[in-house]
C-alpha cells in the first residue's frame, strides 16, 4: 500500500514488484481507501448461515495461493510500519 500511496508508484510497478497482478493492486488500493485497514481483511467464508457467501468455483492452485498471501503480508507489513 505505501508503493503505491508514499512512494507514488501505480498499480503495473507495484504489481511488478509484488509479483501479483496489478488488478489485485488496484482492489486493495480501493478497498483501503474506502473501509481503511478493515477493507484488506478477508471476507471469504464470514458469511453466517446456510448457502450464504459465494463458492469458490475452483481450487486456488498452491503456487498461486502463496505468490497471493506473500504479497499480502508484504503489503500488511508496510501499513504496519507507517
Amino acid at each position: 500500500m505505501d508503493l503505491y500511496l508514499k512512494e507514488g508508484m501505480g498499480y503495473e510497478t507495484v504489481a511488478k514488484e509484488l509479483g501479483i497482478s496489478h488488478s489485485m493492486v488496484c482492489r486493495w488500493v480501493k478497498r483501503y481507501e474506502q473501509e481503511g485497514i478493515q477493507g484488506l481483511e478477508e471476507k471469504r467464508g464470514k458469511a453466517k448461515g446456510p448457502n450464504k457467501g459465494r463458492p469458490r468455483t475452483r481450487p486456488e492452485d498452491p503456487e498461486t495461493k502463496i505468490k497471493r498471501l506473500e504479497a499480502e503480508v508484504e503489503m500488511l507489513k508496510k501499513l504496519l510500519k507507517r
